[in-house]
């Protein structure tokens, strides 16, 4: 059976770093991204490069048209999906909770939280033996600011990816006896552009010295983590939170 990956958010960091991983371990990929054509582009182009297949589709996944469009559009030219990587996620600039406003946590909610939940029903739909499926696995990028909170910068964002977890727990034990597992990856700081959109894109080094291990984390150590937990070396493993975070 063809392994088919879907990565949300595909186009840069952690997503781009996956989507890579993932060709290199022989899936088929598609890189689904917001408004990034040419990023997401280059990474199709280097899996091709390398021999690899792989696909650019843009998607807003906090719109149901755009995830259902999504998906339709991999069904018709790769099959029905047997990974998802829900990786999309927004970051807005850092304040304290009493300075947010509604349109604000709507737009976090709705890319993080919102997104999440539609790609997988979708996946589930697709991959469950209770609709005729072979099963799969699906691993949601969450972060470890799920535990911290991340006062003082983004409340909200920490919030969402509470959410995340919540959602990995019990989507796992809806469908453990449908062939589908379920788990999350908490990645620490890492370097990528998210931080730019928090407004301090120096983040990392700002706060790497409160890492135990001193330094920050780069994407490809994320992405060997979620690869890893789509292969069947993680077969026994539904419900996990995995900490990539050096410690902290």
């Amino acid at each position: 059976m063809d392994r088919i990956v879907i990565v949300t958010g595909g186009s840069r960091g952690i997503g781009a770093a996956t989507a890579l991983c993932a060709a290199r371990s022989g899936y088929r990929v598609c890189v689904a991204y917001l408004n990034r054509q040419d990023a997401a582009d280059a990474v199709v182009q280097e899996i091709e490069r390398e021999g690899g297949e792989a696909m650019a589709v843009q998607a807003d996944v906090g719109r149901e048209a755009d995830v259902l469009r999504l998906f339709e559009f991999v069904d018709r030219r790769f099959g029905e999906v047997t990974a998802l990587v829900n990786n999309a996620g927004i970051l807005e600039r850092q304040m304290r909770v009493e300075e947010m406003d509604a349109e604000r946590l709507t737009r976090v909610f709705n890319a993080n939280v919102v997104g999440s939940f539609l790609c997988a029903r979708e996946a589930v739909r697709r991959m469950s033996t209770r609709y005729g499926g072979h099963g799969g696995a699906i691993v949601n990028v969450s972060s470890v600011a799920s535990r911290l909170g991340s006062p003082n910068e983004y409340v909200d964002y920490a919030a969402s990816k509470a959410a995340i977890d919540t959602l990995t727990l019990g989507l796992a034990k809806e469908v453990a006896a449908e062939g589908i597992r379920v788990n999350a990856v908490r990645p620490g700081s890492i370097y990528t552009e998210i931080h730019a959109s928090g407004g301090e894109p120096g983040r990392v080094d700002r706060v790497k010295a409160r890492i135990p291990m001193q330094r920050g984390g780069e994407v490809d150590e994320i992405a060997r983590a979620i690869v890893w937990l789509l292969s069947d070396e993680a077969s026994y493993m539904t419900g996990s939170l995995v900490d990539v975070s050096g410690g902290l």
